[in-house]
């Protein structure tokens, strides 16, 4: 896909736009561990149970403080814990990421939310055509998981490093028709946020990655986070692991980047999501009237599902637990699970990342102990009881 090489005097003015529609928001350094014992305590017994994770580590942000409640090992082989500038990969938390690129996009007048697949992105097959954007960011397009494709898989199977053309991964399943109509259910597709980023790059005439700079990094000045192509991570970094009958096994550059680009590739650090979470939850990073149309939700739940009751909206979720709502993102994949989420006005945020796999299916013990904690993690956030 060629870009341009220079920028032009209308995406100058695009880019000068969107930043003024974000909030500059420098990351606090200061920090301090949480003064509610119980909330250490079920960190420590949730690293603890069997097949739980190696290492836990949440960030609360307060009205301003930062807080921080850690619990076991962020590598295992040292017995170091997990720090907040620990980079790590946020998986499908990442489809905030290019959500928030979109929405801005949409604000500043380049995208429209009602702009369909032929429109905008006439390369791909004619029968998905009249999905729309709005359709992508919320998951009800229909389109097929490219993900679940075969001949993806194998391709994984055979070399877990291999490098993906992330701009191609939809020819995985571009033979296949839609799941069902656009607009007419909720089903979660890792395609849609590859073609969101698409979307974003055919306007634009820019990387997907020179965008997250412009209308995302940049702004909130997050430092420590990227979207690689390849399987390494920068240092210091939250090693990940999977159980194994032998054992913990390390899988934290198991898999590169390249095979989920703007579905799941960013790797963040706890800090620097926090921040974003903080800013995409309040509404800083779109418009206004964008956000009103953000936040019109569907049944639907995030993968992993989140805490309480799980809604769906244009790439964010709303999570009604038993304290309140916050809204945000879930994500999992081989070494990492992640929750991130934030209150409506933007003054209090939360990232919960551990450094394992936890699903329903793969630990379900484990994800319902981990989903209850990460409610009364919630509670305490609303509460202010960090």
């Amino acid at each position: 896909m060629p870009f341009a090489r220079g920028r032009s005097a209308a995406i100058a003015a695009l880019t000068a736009l969107c930043i003024a529609l974000t909030t500059a928001a420098a990351p606090a350094r200061a920090e301090r561990p949480g003064q509610d014992q119980r909330l250490q305590r079920l960190l420590e017994a949730l690293v603890r149970q069997a097949g739980g994770p190696p290492g836990a580590v949440a960030v609360f942000r307060i009205d301003g403080r930062t807080v921080v409640v850690r619990a076991g090992d962020g590598d295992v082989r040292t017995g170091r814990p997990p720090g907040i500038d620990d980079h790590m990969r946020i998986a499908s938390a990442a489809k905030a990421f290019s959500g928030a690129v979109a929405l801005a996009l949409v604000s500043c007048g380049r995208l429209s939310l009602d702009d369909t697949i032929a429109e905008r992105l006439p390369q791909l097959p004619a029968r998905w055509g009249k999905v729309t954007l709005r359709q992508l960011l919320q998951h009800t397009s229909g389109l097929p998981d490219y993900s679940r494709a075969p001949a993806f898989g194998a391709i994984l199977m055979k070399d877990p490093h291999h490098r993906f053309d992330s701009r191609r991964l939809l020819d995985f399943v571009r033979n296949k028709p839609l799941e069902f109509t656009p607009g007419t259910r909720y089903a979660y597709s890792n395609s849609d946020n590859i073609a969101v980023a698409l979307m974003a790059e055919a306007v634009t005439h820019q990387r997907y990655e020179t965008l997250l700079d412009q209308l995302v990094y940049d702004p909130l000045r997050l430092d420590r986070t990227s979207l690689p192509s390849g399987f390494t991570l920068p240092l210091p970094y939250l090693h990940g692991y999977a159980h194994t009958p032998t054992g913990l096994e390390d899988v934290s550059t198991l898999f590169g980047a390249s095979g989920s680009w703007a579905s799941g590739g960013v790797v963040s650090t706890p800090r620097d999501l926090n921040t974003f979470i903080r800013a995409y939850a309040g509404g800083s990073l779109v418009a206004p009237w964008v956000r009103r149309q953000q936040l019109t939700f569907v049944d639907g739940s995030s993968e992993p599902p989140g805490p309480g009751r799980n809604q769906a909206g244009l790439a964010i979720f709303r999570y009604t637990t038993r304290c309140g709502v916050v809204y945000g993102h879930t994500g999992n994949t081989p070494g990492y699970t992640q929750f991130a989420a934030g209150t409506h006005d933007g003054r209090r945020a939360l990232t919960f990342s551990v450094n394992a796999q936890i699903t329903p299916t793969s630990a379900p013990d484990v994800f319902t102990r981990m989903r209850a904690v990460q409610e009364d993690f919630v509670c305490a956030l609303l509460h202010g009881e960090a």
